[in-house]
């Protein structure tokens, strides 16, 4: 897929069929994917200029996807979504995770059509950002990062960085390239295999971006590893980002082992968005403006409240989810005005369920003494059950006198027959 293909998600193949068809004879590129894995799969390979997604699906429901999207920080493409039973609570709930429309099937020709354009509009605007590196903050963690790479563009080796999923990793590698200098970034992985020395020419002086390497074939993956083998004879750097951990790309059969030796000289660990709660507001506002200045919502003010709910969230799909959930807020604003509430209604749907911590058979989810207790009460009864109920064996296997047995027992709650045990004793 590249990535100005439109993604069309539908389990139907009747329908993807026929809008792929209307699409292609109005000149798109277009992806389809039967199944939500399969949309997940093409998404982790590039970002598509648009998606088509189907609500019902036998796998995964579209509105699961999104909600996966926005988290992950991969919601940064404009998205429509499209059922032929969903009720209005459907749609306004997938409009406040992020999805830019809804269209209702059967879908007319020309709703279609224009709905494709202006998400396509809205999303060629949501690239043409003017974000940069310099205006993610100065705190420590960006701090430290600036001076790592300050002293890599020194060289020309290849760059391999690292984090979590929706880092501004290609901000990062954009800073490596420097204004006014080539950036080439393959339309799609296959060209890794057939024309890998083709692109490292073309980015001469510049950067030839990888993209995410993990989400790769070991196929290319290799042919990864032989570019960089080759690389020293291009005036060019290769810069590609890993969101996987490195220990799996080391031992796990599904990655070549090699790939990150490859990149051994540098190796750049970008900072997730909670080690820079120091810069989130000021980030928060200049993204804010941005998507003011470019007319992707309307001017929406955050309270100093809503601030520092934003604040406080982990953020584990980084700079990407918080993009979305601005918009999301924005969209769904009252008066122009984001409180507090609306952004914990918003965030919690992105939090899953807890679910307690058992190992061993014990809660660790229990405040310290309850559990202690529990321990304690299993440790009684355990003894009581091996030495059939004779307490003075008890007590001797368990370094307590008979008395301050009975009283520990009784405290606990553990149920046994004082008089079956003096029989027994």
């Amino acid at each position: 897929m590249r990535s100005t293909d439109i993604l069309i998600v539908d389990d139907e193949v009747g329908i993807r069929d026929l809008l792929s068809e209307i699409l292609q004879d109005e000149g798109y590129t277009v992806t389809e994917a039967e199944d939500a894995e399969t949309a997940r799969q093409l998404r982790n390979q590039t970002r598509p200029a648009m998606v088509l997604l189907d609500i019902w699906m036998p796998d995964c429901d579209g509105i699961t996807l999104l909600k996966e999207w926005a988290q992950s920080g991969q919601l940064n493409m404009p998205v429509v979504m499209m059922s032929g039973h969903a009720s209005i609570d459907t749609a306004v709930e997938a409009t406040k995770i992020g999805a830019l429309d809804f269209l209702e099937k059967p879908i007319a020709l020309q709703k279609l059509l224009t709905t494709v354009q202006r998400a396509l509009k809205y999303g060629q605007m949501q690239q043409a950002s003017t974000l940069t590196l310099e205006k993610l903050g100065n705190s420590a963690a960006m701090s430290g990062l600036n001076a790592q790479l300050v002293k890599i563009q020194k060289n020309k080796y290849p760059v391999l960085l690292t984090g979590e999923k929706g880092s501004p990793f290609e901000l990062v590698a954009r800073t490596l390239a420097g204004s006014g200098t080539a950036w080439v970034t393959p339309a799609k992985p296959e060209q890794l295999l057939d024309a890998g020395l083709e692109l490292l020419q073309k980015a001469q002086q510049g950067v030839l971006y990888l993209g995410d390497v993990s989400q790769l074939s070991i196929a290319a993956q290799r042919a990864v590893v032989d570019l960089i083998q080759k690389a020293d004879q291009y005036p060019a750097r290769i810069v590609a980002y890993c969101s996987r951990p490195l220990e799996e790309m080391l031992t796990q059969s599904e990655y070549e082992s090699t790939l990150i030796n490859a990149f051994a000289n540098s190796m750049v660990a970008v900072p997730p968005l909670r080690e820079q709660a120091d810069d989130l507001v000021s980030v928060i506002n200049y993204l804010l403006a941005e998507l003011i200045e470019n007319r992707q919502i309307p001017v929406v003010k955050l309270t100093v409240q809503a601030q520092n709910a934003l604040r406080q969230y982990d953020w584990p799909g980084n700079l990407e989810q918080l993009k979305s959930v601005l918009k999301s807020l924005a969209l769904n604003a009252d008066h122009g005005t984001v409180d507090a509430p609306q952004v914990v209604a918003l965030l919690s749907q992105f939090k899953q369920p807890q679910s307690n911590h058992v190992s061993g058979g014990f809660n660790f989810d229990l405040p310290l003494r309850e559990l202690r207790e529990e321990l304690e009460k299993r440790y009684f009864e355990y003894h009581i059950t091996q030495e059939n109920g004779n307490m003075s064996r008890v007590a001797q296997r368990v370094g307590l006198e008979r008395t301050h047995l009975y009283r520990k027992l009784k405290q606990l709650g553990v149920q046994f027959s004082k008089r079956q045990a003096e029989k027994a004793d």
